[in-house]
């Protein structure tokens, strides 16, 4: 995933109090870390190209999901996951829409845009509930479209700033807001259906690798070994963090889980202007300011809807 948080669906129970709230949170933020350090990975892979990097971010990923789904002993739930109708067009589907969004963070980070891809997580959360409000009939009250308005404004100050938009960022965001669209309305686990979407695309990941290597563009051969290590465990890399990231939304309250979240895009952005020295100007400023305006509206509004009383 990108390495930005994949929506699981599960069944939430009531958050536990004391040491199991404790550890919910201590998932949360070790999900949220790994992703947010996540280019940090792909820049340690970059004798390998993009393309090369998701093939073996996809096969690796599979035996990983595997290993999770027999020891939690899911292969007969996953079973009757699969034979409900439409599930498994619906993975294809999904499948599709991370394998892009997979191949454009790699992209973003490896050609020194990590500005781009924080842009994109935080533009995230307020295209969901666009996206819901479009596909699933959600109604946005009036602190949500007043967020979303104001996360509009900061990509356009972005497009007018510099003559044209963050296609990147919006692409990103766009693929994985309809990967979480789609899974949100399919009944499988977040493990098992990270499962059959990569068992998906293992033979077409296969066949690239198998090109790039008959072209002479297959870099895992040749890498020196802590690029073959990285690629190695990148399987592990992309599930791992989905697994904690799961067991945190079984414990935690999702206000809490959805404010988790946000260190991620945060992290990668200091990465980009600390560390990689990417160009941060005023209409950065100024575009990320109404940006994290919305998200801070959204994040109010979240709040004082979850304080409201139940009948």
């Amino acid at each position: 995933m990108s390495p930005a948080p994949v929506t699981p669906v599960i069944a939430l129970e009531p958050a536990p109090r004391g040491s199991s709230g404790n550890a919910g949170l201590w998932y949360a933020l070790a999900a949220v870390t790994v992703w947010g350090l996540f280019p940090i990975y792909i820049k340690g892979m970059s004798q390998a190209n993009p393309l090369e990097i998701l093939c073996h971010r996809i096969i690796w990923s599979m035996p990983v999901t595997a290993l999770m789904v027999g020891l939690r002993r899911g292969w007969p739930e996953l079973g009757v996951a699969l034979r409900r109708p439409g599930v498994l067009l619906t993975l294809l589907g999904s499948a599709l829409f991370i394998t892009f969004n997979w191949l454009g963070y790699i992209y973003a980070v490896n050609s020194g845009q990590v500005l781009q891809a924080s842009l994109a997580y935080f533009i995230y959360p307020l295209l969901n509930a666009l996206l819901g409000r479009v596909f699933l009939g959600e109604r946005l009250r009036r602190g949500q479209v007043a967020a979303v308005l104001l996360a509009l404004s900061g990509t356009l100050t972005l497009a007018i700033g510099y003559g044209q938009a963050p296609w990147l960022a919006l692409m990103l965001a766009s693929f994985f807001g309809f990967y979480g669209l789609l899974r949100k309305r399919v009944a499988i686990d977040a493990v098992g259906g990270l499962f059959v979407e990569t068992a998906l695309l293992t033979p077409l990941a296969l066949v690239c690798l198998w090109v790039l290597d008959s072209r002479g563009h297959m870099a895992f051969f040749q890498a020196n070994w802590s690029t073959q290590t990285l690629l190695l465990a990148a399987g592990l890399a992309t599930s791992l963090p989905l697994v904690w990231f799961t067991r945190a939304a079984r414990r935690l309250p999702l206000t809490a889980l959805g404010m988790c979240t946000y260190l991620g895009p945060s992290l990668q952005f200091l990465l980009a202007v600390f560390l990689y020295d990417e160009t941060f100007t005023r209409v950065h400023l100024v575009s990320f300011g109404l940006i994290w305006g919305g998200l801070a509206l959204f994040i109010i509004e979240i709040v004082h809807q979850g304080r409201r009383p139940t009948a």
